[in-house]
This record gives C-alpha cells, sequence and structure tokens, in this order.
C-alpha cells in the first residue's frame, strides 16, 4: 500500500501525526470504523453523516483477520487495501487507516478523535468503545439511516446458496 499513491491511507504513526496538525489547526476528529467488506449505500449514508459531525472524518477499516474473526469464513470479499482505497475515494473522508484488533479501543486511545461515530446497528450506551470515547471526554453520536442495508444480507440474497456471508 503505497500513501504517495493514495494520500488518505495512513499507517498508524502517519495517521497520528496528521490528527496532530489537524488539532494545532483547530479541527475536530471524527472516527468511523467497520469492515466495509462491500460498499453499500448504508456506508455511504453512515459515512456523510459522521462527516456533517464537523472536522476531520478519519475511516478505520478492520484488517482481513478481524474480519474473518467478526463475519466468518470467505470474508472479506475484498482485501482490507482494495477497501481501503475504495473509502479514501469518498469525497467525505479525509483518512483511512488499517487496524488489526478486534475493536477500535486502542486507535481511540492514539488519536482520541472528539466524536466516535457508529452506525444505526447500536445505540450511544451499546457501542463497545463508548468508555474508551468517555473517558478523556469525547462522544459518542449514532449517525446515518437505520440498519436496512448490510454486505451480508446482500451476499445472502444475491448468492442464497453462499454458506460464507457470514453474520451481521
Amino acid at each position: 500500500m503505497s500513501t504517495t499513491k493514495h494520500r488518505k491511507i495512513l499507517e498508524r504513526e502517519e495517521l497520528r501525526r496528521r490528527v496532530e496538525e489537524w488539532r494545532r489547526a483547530g479541527e475536530r476528529i471524527t472516527l468511523a470504523n467497520g469492515c466495509f467488506d462491500l460498499l453499500h449505500v448504508g456506508h455511504v449514508r453512515y459515512l456523510h453523516a459522521a462527516k456533517k459531525l464537523g472536522g476531520r472524518l478519519v475511516v478505520a477499516v478492520n484488517s482481513d483477520d478481524s474480519v474473518r474473526t467478526l463475519k466468518g469464513m470467505g470474508r472479506p470479499l475484498m482485501p482490507a487495501e482494495e477497501r481501503a482505497e475504495i473509502l479514501a475515494a469518498l469525497a467525505d473522508v479525509d483518512a483511512v487507516v488499517i487496524f488489526a484488533e478486534p475493536d477500535v479501543r486502542a486507535l481511540i486511545a492514539e488519536i482520541r478523535p472528539d466524536v466516535h461515530a457508529k452506525g444505526t446497528d447500536y445505540t450511544a450506551e451499546s457501542v463497545p468503545e463508548r468508555d474508551a470515547v468517555l473517558a478523556y471526554g469525547g462522544r459518542v453520536q449514532i449517525v446515518g439511516d437505520r440498519k436496512e442495508h448490510s454486505a451480508s444480507e446482500i451476499i445472502r440474497s444475491r448468492f442464497p446458496g453462499r454458506r460464507d456471508a457470514g453474520r451481521e
């Protein structure tokens, strides 16, 4: 993955430096995260709503091993580098980082986003990383439209015999 070719796709250390630069310029940081295994309209609406919270939008993408753990064998459909490249192409996205951990707590501790945006399949109380965000004074915001789209459901509906559609 070349950060010169895809200047929005950053390694963790580079992301930390970029976030520091943005903060020095007075900008807020919003973090969104997910597998983004098959980009669909629900993802686009989620990211657009996260961007509307203001400031810079950082999107954390689950690594391939992390997606397999969450969704099951046969997933991801696309490697993390390709998923990151697709997300980096979206105008609302300011930076993309791939993470290997089961959730984004470590990344939250590293960049301390002002807002951690999660989709409507969560409530503010059910966000796994909620305590990590609240511990330093950040906030959790639920954004996007109702959870009517999922990569797993798209796979199941379009490829009904496929056993590896995964869990949502």
